[in-house]
C-alpha cells in the first residue's frame, strides 16, 4: 500500500496525526462547492434485496489487527442497496497513513452469484469495530460506523439499540432534511497495552463540513470521547449537536393499539436532561399520529440522551430482540456550550423498523459561513443509569395511560370521560423518607385540559410516590402538556416529569 498522506514528525521520529490535520481538509472542503458523492454500485448490488445484503460477510481471517498484539479488530461492510457509495478508511501507524484498499477476496458473498466484473473498483461502505467486551477470548462488536453520519457503539452484555450521529441539520423543518456523511476515516492503530481506540472522520454535506476525533473507551459503560470542528458553507437553521436516534413504537405509558404479546417495544422510553441551573426533567417518548417537536430551552446543558430505564425481560418479552439489553445514550458536554436548546422530535411510524425519535442540542449562536465551530462531549452508553444521575434527586420510574375513572358507592370504577396517568417516583432520596413524610406535588397542566385529581400516595412496594392525574382534555385535536415534580416544604425531592398527550388524530 502506498502513502496517501504526509505529516510532520514526532522528535524526529514517528508520524504526528491530529484533529487539525482533517480540519485542514474541513476548511478547504468548505471553502468550495459541494460535490455529491457519485455511486460506482453495478445493479447487482444496487437492486438487492436486503436478505440478500445479509449474506455479504467480511472474512473474520482477514480483519485488520488481527494478528497484531491488540484486542480491537476491523472489519468492513460491503457496498450494497442504499449503502452506494464508498467510503474511504485509512489506518494510521507509527510510519504514516495508508489506506484500507477493498478487495473482493476480504468478503464471503453466500448464495448471491456475483460476477467477478462487478466488483471491480468497488469500496466498503462502513466498518466495525471488535473487542473482547464478554469473554477475554472472543471478539465482540463493539462500534459500528455505517451511513450518513451514524455509528453506534455497546458496552459489556448490550446490544445494539440507538444510534449517535455526526451533525443533525434542519431536521424536521419543511425546507426538508440534510443528512452529512462521514466520506473518509483514519483509525489509529494501537499499541498493545492500549485500551481505547482513536478514529478520526471527515464530514461533508451541501451546506457543512467537518473534523471529528472520536476515542472509544469499550467497558461495561462504553464511551465515545468527542472532539469537533465544524465548517458551514451555507447559512443553516437549525443545527443540532450531539445527535441521538431512537426508536419508541408502543409502552406502558403508550400501550400498542394492537393485540401484541410485547408490552413494551422500543430502543428508548424518554428524554433526560440535566439543566446549567442543576434541574432534572423527564420526557416519556410517544409514537404521534403526527410529527411532534418539544423543545427546552437550556443554558450551559450539563447532560441530555435518550433513556432505556425499563429493564426488566417481562416488561418486554421479546426472546429476539432483547430490548431490556439495550443502552441509553447519554451527552456528556465538555465546557460550555451557551444558549441553546434541547430538541426532541417525535416521527409517526407504523412498526419498530424505522427510527423516529431524535433529540439534540441547537446553539442560539451558529459560526458564520466559514468560521469555526469548536465542541466537545463524551457519549455514554450505558445501562446503569442512575449511576450517571444526581442520587439526591428521585426520579421517574415509569409513566402508565389509563382511561380516568370514578369509583362508584358498589366499588365499581365508572369511566367519566377523563385521562388517568399513573406516574411512579424512586429514588435513595425517597426511600429513607418515613411512608406518612409530608411529601406533595408540584403541578401544571395547559389550557387544554382540565386537572380533576392531583392524588400521591406512598408505594411501599418501591418505597417511592405514586402520583396519579387524571384530566379531561377540551381539544383532542391539540396536545397537553403537563408538568410534575415531588417537593417536600421548599425542597424539590425528584426530577421534573414533563409529558405530553399526544394528539388523537
Amino acid at each position: 500500500m502506498t502513502l496517501s498522506l504526509c505529516l510532520g514528525m514526532f522528535a524526529g521520529q514517528g508520524w504526528a496525526f491530529s484533529l487539525d490535520d482533517v480540519a485542514a481538509k474541513a476548511e478547504k472542503l468548505a471553502g468550495q462547492s459541494y460535490s455529491a458523492p457519485q455511486s460506482n454500485l453495478p445493479p447487482v448490488f444496487r437492486n438487492m434485496a436486503f436478505a440478500d445484503y445479509q449474506q455479504l460477510h467480511f472474512r473474520g481471517d482477514k480483519a485488520v489487527w488481527k494478528d497484531l498484539p491488540t484486542p480491537f479488530e476491523l472489519r468492513f461492510y460491503h457496498q450494497g442497496m442504499h449503502f452506494d457509495v464508498p467510503v474511504r478508511i485509512n489506518e494510521i501507524t507509527a510510519n504514516g497513513v495508508e489506506q484500507i484498499r477493498y478487495e473482493p477476496e476480504m468478503f464471503d458473498f453466500g448464495k448471491v452469484q456475483i460476477e467477478p466484473s462487478a466488483l471491480e473498483d468497488l469500496g466498503f461502505a462502513g466498518f466495525k469495530v471488535l473487542y473482547p467486551l464478554n469473554k477475554a477470548d472472543k471478539a465482540d462488536e463493539l462500534m459500528t460506523l455505517l451511513g450518513a453520519s451514524y455509528f453506534r457503539v455497546i458496552g459489556k452484555d448490550q446490544v445494539y439499540g440507538l444510534s449517535a450521529r455526526g451533525l443533525a441539520i434542519d431536521t424536521a423543518l419543511p425546507s426538508g432534511e440534510e443528512f452529512p456523511r462521514f466520506r473518509e476515516f483514519w483509525v489509529e492503530r494501537p499499541e498493545a497495552d492500549r485500551r481505547n481506540l482513536v478514529i478520526y472522520a471527515l464530514l461533508d454535506s451541501p451546506r457543512a463540513t467537518g473534523a471529528y476525533r472520536m476515542v472509544v473507551t469499550p467497558g461495561k459503560d462504553s464511551t465515545v470521547d468527542v472532539k469537533a470542528r465544524v465548517y458551514l458553507r451555507d447559512p443553516i437553521e437549525k443545527l443540532g449537536l450531539g445527535a441521538l436516534t431512537s426508536m419508541y413504537l408502543f409502552g406502558a405509558n403508550q400501550p400498542s393499539n394492537m393485540l401484541n404479546y410485547r408490552p413494551q417495544l422500543h430502543d428508548s422510553e424518554g428524554l433526560a436532561i440535566h439543566t446549567g441551573a442543576d434541574e432534572w426533567i423527564w420526557r416519556p417518548l410517544n409514537n404521534p399520529k403526527r410529527l411532534a417537536i418539544s423543545s427546552y430551552s437550556v443554558e450551559n446543558p450539563r447532560g441530555f440522551g435518550l433513556l432505556q430505564r425499563t429493564r426488566d425481560f417481562d416488561r418486554y418479552e421479546d426472546l429476539d430482540d432483547r430490548y431490556e439489553l439495550r443502552p441509553s445514550g447519554w451527552v456528556e458536554p465538555k465546557g460550555d456550550w451557551g444558549k441553546g436548546r434541547v430538541e426532541l422530535i417525535e416521527i409517526p411510524t407504523p412498526d419498530e423498523t424505522n427510527d423516529n425519535i431524535v433529540a439534540f442540542w441547537v446553539p442560539d449562536e451558529r459560526p458564520e459561513t466559514g468560521e469555526p465551530l469548536d465542541f466537545e462531549y463524551r457519549l455514554h452508553f450505558t445501562m446503569d443509569e442512575p449511576a450517571l444521575h444526581d442520587e439526591k434527586i428521585a426520579w421517574v420510574s415509569q409513566t402508565r395511560l389509563s382511561t380516568g375513572d370514578v369509583k362508584q358507592s358498589n366499588l365499581i370504577r365508572q369511566p367519566d370521560g377523563s385521562t388517568a396517568l399513573i406516574v411512579d417516583f424512586v429514588g435513595p432520596n425517597l426511600a429513607e423518607l418515613p411512608a406518612d413524610a409530608p411529601v406533595s406535588t408540584r403541578v401544571s397542566v395547559d389550557d387544554n385540559a382540565e386537572l380533576v385529581e392531583n392524588n400521591l400516595r406512598y408505594n411501599p412496594v418501591t418505597k417511592g410516590w405514586r402520583l396519579t392525574l387524571r384530566l379531561k382534555v377540551r381539544d383532542a385535536k391539540r396536545p397537553v402538556e403537563l408538568r410534575a415534580a415531588l417537593v417536600e416544604g421548599e425542597n424539590t425531592l425528584s426530577e421534573t416529569w414533563s409529558y405530553q398527550i399526544p394528539t388523537n388524530e
